[in-house]
């Protein structure tokens, strides 16, 4: 069986530049956790995506939670004494904090003040701010504004709706094997590209990437609003969560910060495995399961406990342009967006690639040289790892180790190992075993 790879040949820097085109076009839309700036985020991902949008209806329950009012806006300002507007959706929608009730009032700067967000540590950043589950209405701005206000008589107006309506996810299934890896990404943050736009374009290629090769796993996509849209997925799909192997919560992948990975709730799975190898090539961290972050939390939770970790470069909150106006398009560069797709292409590898061999001339080492497995001349140096790493999948293809257990071991890159296996088995040393665990 011949190893897969997944990258080599692969344009990454184009790849990139499309990402960033991608995300590109979906800064400007005003999402949230529901409503029609999602819907049209999913319209544009459905232009090269096989997307199916699911409609949930506000009062669905999901759990211990429940669909919320869907919410829509139309227009939110703040006008000064002079008339000129200190604050306007219509140029960033960070302005506005998220499910603003309704207002159109006239008020002093001393009752407008509460409902004001700033962020004095960082006077020109406009915070984002939601408000989904308790019915308030607030604006964010910048703090160099905020302190230039004068007294005298603001008009706030806040045009949305907050009312019965829909909840939308979007999934693309690629393959139609029997197991599942899932690939969640939330796609609900406004004006954000590291805090999420970087983790739905790279998902998005991510899925046209592995389109049309065959297959071991199916990969199903899912495209969500963040917290209720994973709960909302995992009550409508019982009998996809059976089949899980592995997954990833893709967020927070556009940042020059190198790579951390978050393990599953199970620590030892083989998705942790394969990503804390892969961050051992490209550099990186890896942390133990907290129950607090994206969704990685619900896929992990008890009555769960999937095999899902979270891929990122700088976690949330570790970076100071988090929910900030500086998590803008020039934060987020093409080529990291690239190395994010690369690492992600790696763990897909490992998981296609990783499974038991036995060894079928177990006693001593046979002839590679008459095979045409090893270089004519002797000698051979540690460095040259084709070679080297054949001697140590010889060895260890006794039907208990698989290719990650060896490549863990020899502490020579899964590719190679799975390589030489390749080689080995076509020469007819090895015969396949079981998958990976």
């Amino acid at each position: 069986m011949d190893a897969v790879d997944f990258t080599t040949g692969f344009d990454l820097p184009e790849a990139g530049r499309n990402m960033h085109a991608l995300m590109s076009r979906l800064y400007p839309i005003a999402r949230s956790i529901t409503g029609a700036g999602i819907r049209e985020t999913f319209s544009i991902l459905g232009e090269t995506l096989p997307l199916t949008v699911h409609r949930v209806a506000t009062g669905t329950p999901a759990f211990d939670w429940t669909v919320p009012p869907e919410w829509n806006l139309r227009a939110a300002w703040i006008e000064g004494p002079d008339g000129r507007r200190v604050a306007d959706a219509a140029a960033t929608s960070l302005a506005v904090v998220g499910y603003s009730t309704p207002v159109d009032a006239r008020m002093p700067l001393a009752e407008l003040l509460p409902h004001l967000h700033t962020l004095p540590d960082h006077p020109d950043w406009i915070p984002y701010r939601t408000s989904y589950y308790r019915e308030t209405w607030g604006f964010c701005l910048p703090h160099r504004v905020l302190e230039s206000l004068p007294e005298g008589e603001y008009h706030v107006r806040i045009d949305a709706t907050l009312a019965e309506g829909h909840l939308d996810y979007a999934e693309c299934v690629v393959g139609d094997a029997d197991d599942v890896v899932l690939v969640s990404t939330h796609a609900c943050h406004p004006a954000l590209c590291n805090d999420n736009l970087s983790g739905v374009v790279v998902a998005e290629a991510l899925a046209r990437a592995l389109a049309g090769r065959t297959l071991r796993h199916r990969y199903v996509f899912v495209f969500i609003p963040t917290i209720i849209g994973s709960l909302v997925w995992l009550s409508r799909n019982p009998a996809i969560t059976g089949r899980v192997r592995h997954g990833l919560v893709l967020a927070c992948l556009g940042d020059p910060g190198a790579f951390t990975y978050k393990r599953s709730r199970r620590g030892r799975a083989l998705v942790d495995r394969a990503a804390e190898h892969v961050l051992g090539e490209l550099g990186g961290s890896v942390e133990d399961f907290v129950p607090y972050g994206y969704d990685e939390r619900n896929y992990c939770s008890p009555g769960f406990n999937l095999p899902v970790g979270a891929l990122s470069r700088t976690p949330h909150g570790r970076f100071p342009e988090y929910h900030t106006s500086a998590d803008s398009l020039e934060f987020v560069r093409p080529e990291q967006l690239a190395g994010s797709l690369d690492a992600c292409l790696r763990i897909v590898e490992v998981l296609e690639n990783d499974r038991r061999y036995v060894n079928l001339n177990p006693h001593g080492e046979p002839r590679l040289g008459k095979r045409g497995l090893y270089s004519v001349t002797g000698g051979l140096r540690p460095d040259q790892r084709d070679e080297y790493a054949m001697f140590w999948v010889l060895n260890f293809s006794d039907g208990a180790h698989s290719l990650l257990d060896i490549a863990e071991r020899s502490g020579i890159p899964f590719r190679i190992v799975a390589r030489a296996a390749s080689r080995l088995a076509a020469a007819g040393l090895l015969a396949p075993g079981e998958a990976g665990a």
